[in-house]
């Protein structure tokens, strides 16, 4: 082949002989790489050998390497931070915790926050002998934060006190350390961040003067996982928990008896729009129950003399407001009378009052907690150790001479609004030293059908409702017993007595039932106003309320 007959890009490229084969520079050239690629091939592998000898001999040379890391299958035995004491000093114990940070003061120096139930205690890892190596300290620091470790150390007694623990006063010198369940090295938020109180206003991607996050209420609430974590929440729901139990040991004590009503209805309970309606229940309607109300009603004509239940309620009213949600729990009573309502009303009054004194004495600890960050929690007052009560009419005086138009409430229009109630709590407070107090005999018109009129004025009714704090927690009333009547009554309400999921209420009292009453408290609501919270949502684990469904 002639050289003009050679393709173009042999002719242009001096890597190609005439016959189109490699020239020899080419060849020279692709060796010298080839060898250059193999040396650099060698000297990494060596650099890796070399790597992993070091490695080896460093791990070799651990003294420590069984005491930290993976979790190793034995059986020891656990202790809870909250049962530590001076009593534990000089004790070696194992913990469970979180880690809540951690802080490398130097190769042979780390120290840990652990946590626990938001309880914290500072950890100390400090290279020496044999038992904690430099590696054990380096590897302790790498746990990411909000990791779950098992910890065995030497109770120590820290001098001065570590004022940054809620555990102050003991610290544990560190012998083991094991990763039990890694946490994320990203979260949405640091627990250390959600443990300050939510700011007034909702403005999200905002600091504090010391450059720390702002964390919103929403922001808290979309990360409620992570925000149950902070002290201050554990002690709301160890308080609200206990309000629960503090009620229904009451309640047994009287001598009542805790029934489980259903929560789907086929009808309204009260009637109305706010209510949850299930479209398809097998081809027809159904709703959530509102309250438990006619049940209870139900149940004392069945004999059952005295009822309590501890259960959801479910209200679909597009209240957006501090402290309503669409979802709450509640804590209902009913219960027979011999002479006059006011039996029973005694007895409730006497429930709030046992629920708050025992509160202040066996919860004082988780109390001083939240104080730390709502001061009014530690403020809650009762005059005299038992509620104030007032009637209805003689509420809206305190209101009326302290300047507040009252025409509506005097005219029997409409009930106390939001702002009244609250008005009246200050009013009160200030006039008589309590935070809790009772208004009786409301009007009628504003309360529900199955409420028993009062005897000598038809305007007004047999009803009560508790305040704490200026603010509703409790409406109850005596119940219409007779089954005439309450048809009557239902009508004047615009409530048909025949209607499906009606006529078998009304039929319960058509074989006679004894005089009765009772009342309806929200949980969330009592915790709330009792620790002076912000909003209802921070006293309940998983608030719904118009527009939240999660998570």
């Amino acid at each position: 082949m002639s050289e003009t007959s050679l393709p173009t890009h042999a002719k242009d490229n001096p890597n190609v002989s005439a016959d189109g084969a490699p020239s020899k520079n080419a060849l020279k050239k692709a060796q010298k790489e080839a060898e250059k690629a193999a040396k650099k091939a060698a000297a990494k592998k060596a650099d890796e050998e070399k790597r992993a000898a070091q490695q080896a001999q460093v791990a070799s040379e651990d003294t420590a390497k069984d005491n930290y890391g993976a979790l190793p299958e034995d059986t020891v035995q656990i202790t809870h931070l909250k049962k530590l004491g001076p009593e534990d000093a000089d004790k070696e114990v194992t913990v469970i915790t979180r880690v809540h940070n951690s802080r490398s003061q130097s190769a042979k120096l780390a120290f840990l926050m652990l946590r626990q139930q938001g309880k914290t205690i500072q950890a100390v890892v400090a290279a020496s002998g044999d038992e904690v190596s430099r590696q054990m300290v380096k590897w302790a620091t790498s746990v990411n934060i909000n990791s779950f470790v098992r910890v065995t150390g030497l109770v120590k007694k820290p001098n001065p006190p570590v004022a940054s623990a809620s555990i102050s006063d003991l610290e544990l010198h560190v012998k083991k350390i094991y990763l039990i369940s890694s946490a994320a090295e990203v979260i949405p938020m640091q627990v250390k961040d959600a443990e300050r109180p939510p700011p007034a206003v909702e403005q999200e991607g905002q600091v504090d003067a010391e450059g720390a996050p702002v964390v919103t209420l929403k922001t808290r609430l979309d990360n409620r996982v992570i925000d149950l974590q902070t002290e201050c929440n554990q002690a709301i729901f160890t308080i609200s928990s206990a309000v629960e139990g503090l009620f229904e040991e009451y309640m047994r004590k009287s001598g009542s008896r805790k029934f489980n009503t259903p929560k789907l209805l086929g009808a309204a309970t009260e009637g109305g729009s706010g209510v949850f309606e299930v479209n398809n229940y097998f081809g027809k309607s159904g709703f959530l129950a509102q309250s438990p109300q006619l049940h209870k009603q139900m149940l004392i004509a069945g004999d059952c003399e005295s009822v309590f239940e501890i259960g959801p309620v479910f209200r679909a009213e597009n209240s957006n407001t501090h402290r309503h949600l669409t979802e709450f729990t509640g804590l209902d009573f009913e219960m027979v009378f011999d002479h006059h309502y006011h039996e029973v009303l005694d007895f409730a009054e006497k429930l709030i009052v046992f629920i708050v004194t025992e509160l202040k004495s066996r919860y004082k600890d988780e109390i001083a907690v939240v104080q730390k960050y709502f001061p009014k929690a530690g403020d809650f007052h009762l005059k005299d150790g038992k509620a104030l009560r007032l009637k209805y009419f003689d509420g809206i005086k305190l209101l009326r001479d302290a300047g507040v138009d009252t025409t509506e409430q005097d005219n029997y229009v409409t009930d106390l609004t939001t702002a009244q109630e609250k008005r009246l709590g200050q009013i009160i407070r200030e006039k008589y030293d309590t935070d809790f107090y009772v208004l009786d005999e409301f009007p009628m018109s504003v309360r529900p059908f199955y409420t028993k009129p009062h005897p000598k004025d038809p305007k007004l009714s047999n009803s009560y409702d508790f305040f704490m704090r200026g603010e509703e927690i409790m409406s109850g009333a005596q119940r219409i017993n007779d089954a005439s009547e309450l048809e009557a009554s239902m009508r004047n309400k615009g409530v048909d007595p025949a209607s499906d999921g009606f006529s078998d209420y009304v039929n319960a009292f058509r074989q006679g039932c004894r005089p009765h009453a009772g009342g309806g408290l929200g949980l969330n609501r009592i915790v709330m106003f009792f620790l002076g919270l912000d909003n209802v949502r921070q006293a309940t684990p998983f608030p719904r309320d118009p527009q939240r469904l999660r998570p």
